[in-house]
């Protein structure tokens, strides 16, 4: 994958970059099933921000302790997070609502449009994977896993301990990170995702203090490993996440097949707008990996059929 480091922006084009993904990400975020860590990988920030989350280490600690703030500001890429952060907040201030609406109203459009964005994403980045023995089976593995673990059905008279707490935390953020798995999904899953929910409404301060010290914890040793895999086992680090990614399209199915029966005229209107949209979210991730890389397959191939290569 062709990566550009954007942990310290210089340019308004860079600091414009950042702050779109992160409002991308943030989009995400929003629709269940749908994990921004997808969009981070799509967009080309991936490595990045695993970098910036592993800069918060004892290092930045001996920084902050010794109030070495310009030093600090050196280690940690603030810009970088401010910017990612607005981007994600925006996004959340401004669509919470209009998505939420929309997908109580009709939730199999605004799955087709996030379909959409995961296949071109998948058609991106396999043929930049280095394919061999182990690279296939990384794929084959990370999408059977992601297959079965998206369609598992939420547990039933769930443990809502501290210790319980914080290792469900500790495992949703790590989902989120994950291209192609939600962190709140997990939680669903885990039986957690509304006691939590009433926790924050009843400022159950020790409950959600569990979660968050987990979600810490696990964010902070997960980007280790990860990034460590992307460094030392690129292509099979890659082909696992893909697979990932394929893998959770059965949640985006399954989403979009349910929200039919919300839209019982179903005609050649409907279907025309769900293609439209399926197609939209297709070539929208197409054209910006293309503008990132320069190398999307499926551009390529059509500058190519139609005789627009660059001489």
């Amino acid at each position: 994958m062709n990566q550009k480091d954007l942990g310290h922006p210089r340019t308004p084009a860079e600091y414009a970059r950042i702050y779109l993904t992160g409002f991308a990400m943030g989009s995400a975020d929003i629709v269940p099933g749908v994990s921004g860590g997808t969009i981070a990988f799509i967009a080309g920030i991936y490595a990045t921000l695993l970098n910036a989350i592993k800069s918060f280490n004892l290092e930045a600690i001996r920084l902050g302790v010794g109030l070495k703030i310009r030093e600090l500001f050196e280690h940690i890429p603030v810009r970088f997070l401010i910017t990612l952060l607005l981007g994600i907040g925006t996004a959340i201030l401004l669509l919470a609502n209009a998505l939420g609406q929309a997908l109580e109203d009709a939730p199999t459009f605004v799955f087709a449009f996030f379909g959409g964005l995961i296949v071109a994403s998948i058609v991106a980045i396999l043929p930049r994977v280095r394919w061999n023995a182990l690279s296939v089976a990384a794929f084959v593995v990370g999408a059977v896993f992601a297959f079965f673990l998206v369609g598992l059905n939420p547990l039933q008279d769930a443990d809502h301990s501290l210790p319980v707490l914080f290792l469900s935390g500790m495992v949703a953020i790590c989902a989120m990170i994950l291209p192609g798995i939600s962190g709140s999904f997990i939680l669903l899953i885990l039986g957690q995702y509304q006691f939590i929910l009433g926790a924050v409404r009843s400022f159950d301060l020790l409950s959600v203090a569990a979660v968050g010290v987990g979600a810490i914890v696990g964010l902070l040793g997960f980007t280790r490993i990860l990034s460590w895999l992307l460094k030392h086992h690129e292509s099979v680090t890659i082909a696992a996440l893909v697979g990932f990614m394929l893998g959770s399209l059965r949640k985006i199915w399954d989403e979009a097949v349910a929200g039919l029966a919300l839209v019982p005229n179903f005609g050649l209107v409907e279907a025309v707008l769900l293609v439209g949209l399926i197609a939209l979210g297709f070539l929208l991730v197409s054209a910006l990996d293309h503008i990132q890389s320069g190398d999307n397959p499926l551009l390529r191939y059509v500058w190519k059929t139609r005789g627009l290569d660059a001489a």
